[in-house]
């Protein structure tokens, strides 16, 4: 077992796929490191191998929403406080990195598509140890952060989607309504944003 590893992910919106990977993660070090991706909607950098990444309504929660409800999913999961910590992960700027998590920390990954082979040659290339968790093709995931989204929107059953810690500070901040009001949005406010 490695003394500190780091874990990354968007968690719009963090669901039990979330959960296997960081649980996984947990089991090879005492301390884990949860890096949160985009973590200012306002500065999220056009990617092409990220479709739809820049449209308001991929970014509907916080940064503060997401790292309450993974502390809250993590606590549920029965991970000591004292084990994690959840700091800013700005993988598409990379030399800032350095500034948020350990360089010299074993960094897990699961690799799903382009992007997670993109992410595993960009921290591959500040020198960070990577280790694969599993290599999964994009339909073999159990649930997508995507998938909960468009479900809250369509007015679905998202419950068993999602941690319960989860489930309630969704419900218990009127969440589902930010998400449901952002995805409405015209089209034209979204093509606005992305040419700023």
């Amino acid at each position: 077992m490695v003394e500190t590893g780091v874990i990354h992910g968007k968690f719009q919106v963090m669901h039990l796929g979330h959960m296997e990977y960081i649980l996984a993660a947990k089991m090879r070090c005492k301390r884990l490191i949860i890096g949160i991706s985009d973590p200012d909607a306002e500065h999220v950098r056009f990617n092409r191998l990220k479709p739809g990444s820049m449209e308001l309504k991929a970014h509907p929660l916080t940064y503060f929403e997401r790292m309450e409800m993974l502390t809250g999913a993590l606590l549920e999961f029965g991970v000591p406080r004292e084990d994690f910590e959840i700091v800013p992960f700005p993988v598409d700027d990379p030399p800032l990195l350095s500034s948020y998590v350990p360089m010299d920390a074993v960094f897990y990954m699961t690799i799903y598509d382009d992007w997670d082979l993109e992410k595993k040659t960009i921290l591959e290339g500040l020198g960070c140890k990577v280790e694969v968790l599993w290599r999964r093709k994009p339909e073999e995931k159990k649930v997508s952060g995507g998938g909960v989204l468009r479900t809250i929107c369509e007015n679905g059953d998202w419950k068993g989607m999602v941690p319960k810690s989860v489930y309630r500070y969704i419900c218990g901040h009127g969440l589902e309504d930010k998400i449901r009001a952002l995805n409405k949005q015209e089209p034209a406010e979204e093509e606005n944003r992305t040419e700023a």
